[in-house]
């Protein structure tokens, strides 16, 4: 999934339209308001990331067509505005190439509204082409107008008839806004349907699209992919001594805490570099070797779990990774991630061990070809020779697609990953 770029039609009163699938997440505007040229006007939802996409034009919001929560096809009309400005001339949208490595894509993330001349004018109300009649929802008892999903579920979750709402929004079509609206007047109407005796002890959370999108990547990837699991155990003591000696300088120097993220990426990355079937995807008929190593570091932002990117990493430095691991997961807790952050991950690191995991079996980022779970590292009693000592131990468990890797390639890659850091201690450069 893309960007949801917009496009416009050439008259008086644009409507805006995506080119990408993706979720309404909020409107930053509402009919009335003006809008200034580049200023955000929604926010968008994909499964890659949250962004507020820019009006290209300035003028005045005059309808919203598509509601909060609504997930819309490529196409799809979402907002009419009126504006005084020439539209300039744009190429028609086209999907992007398909190619091999997509390190080479022609998607370009930096683009995330333009306009369009010369596509079929906006009928009355907004819809594309000549009106059209209003078509029965199958899931709508007595017929009616469509209903988008968020409005079904909001009738769904009060118990609603939608046949007893009048309808303001295209073709007679209930509109969110429209069921708030309903319940406001009708307070008896506003408590969720009880259903039966079982039900009253539970309770029901609405999915945000941000979680709907979440399951249905995870749901994909389980389907999809076979998984196969490998755990080794590493000795870090060394690296344990190494940050412990490095922390505070680091900290003075750079500003922020010096953790365990960038050393893990460090010997992901050179471990990839000689095990290149697990830098790659699945073809088909073939396997996709990935030339570039762009890994993924898992973070669990307050909009859910999102994966941006550090791209080159084979190429970074320890301190290198530290920066760039802080500034993706800083901007990903304020939601200011672009998509170019969370594009062309070949692999995906998951340190589930700062919430205090010691193993895990994590679910492969469809479509890499392996995801490593670095573990909490504990104090343990553990034999070296003939002695038993402390040593400060940690798990790495690695989920591998099994179409294009087997446990010798996975093992043998596990266990470059653990030699390199085992190999870490005191006195070791982080430039």
């Amino acid at each position: 999934m893309g960007a949801m770029n917009l496009e416009c039609d050439n008259s008086a009163s644009p409507c805006w339209r995506v080119r990408r699938r993706g979720t309404i997440g909020a409107w930053l505007k509402q009919p009335g308001d003006t809008v200034e040229r580049y200023e955000p006007l929604v926010e968008v939802i994909t499964d890659k990331v949250t962004m507020e996409l820019p009006s290209p034009v300035g003028g005045s919001l005059r309808k919203v067509l598509a509601q909060e929560g609504e997930t819309l096809p490529m196409g799809a009309p979402i907002a009419e505005m009126e504006t005084d400005e020439d539209l300039p001339e744009m190429p028609p949208p086209t999907e992007p190439a398909v190619v091999a490595d997509q390190s080479q894509s022609t998607e370009q993330p930096g683009t995330i509204g333009y306009l369009v001349k010369d596509v079929a004018p906006v009928a009355h109300g907004g819809g594309a082409g000549p009106a059209q009649t209003s078509i029965p929802d199958p899931e709508t008892p007595g017929g009616g107008a469509r209903l988008s999903p968020a409005v079904r579920r909001l009738l769904r979750e009060h118990g609603l008839d939608p046949s007893r709402i009048t309808g303001t929004g295209m073709g007679g079509r209930i509109t969110r806004e429209d069921v708030q609206n309903y319940l406001s007047s009708h307070p008896t109407a506003a408590a969720p349907a009880s259903g039966d005796a079982a039900n009253q002890d539970e309770e029901y959370l609405p999915l945000t699209p941000v979680r709907r999108m979440i399951a249905d990547a995870m749901v994909r990837s389980a389907s999809q992919i076979p998984h196969a699991w490998s755990t080794v155990e590493a000795d870090v003591s060394g690296l344990v001594s190494l940050r412990a000696d490095s922390r505070a300088s680091f900290e003075k120097q750079e500003g922020f805490d010096l953790t365990y993220l960038p050393f893990f990426a460090k010997a992901v990355a050179e471990a990839l570099e000689e095990y290149p079937t697990l830098n790659a995807s699945w073809g088909g008929d073939k396997i996709i070797l990935k030339k570039k190593i762009n890994i993924g570091i898992a973070v669990a932002a307050p909009q859910g779990l999102v994966v941006p990117v550090i791209h080159d990493a084979d190429k970074m430095s320890v301190a290198e990774l530290a920066r760039a691991a802080q500034d993706l997961t800083e901007r990903a807790r304020q939601n200011k991630l672009t998509l170019a952050d969370v594009q062309r991950g070949t692999f995906t690191l998951n340190n589930t061990g700062a919430l205090g995991s010691i193993s895990s079996q994590p679910i492969i980022n469809y479509p890499q070809a392996a995801i490593l779970a670095t573990e909490a590292i504990e104090k343990r009693a553990v034999v070296r020779g003939d002695a038993i000592v402390i040593r400060s131990m940690m798990n790495l468990c690695l989920s591998f697609d099994h179409r294009i890797n087997d446990g010798a390639e996975a093992g043998s890659f596990l266990q470059a990953v653990k030699g390199k850091l085992e190999g870490l201690g005191p006195g070791a450069p982080l430039n």
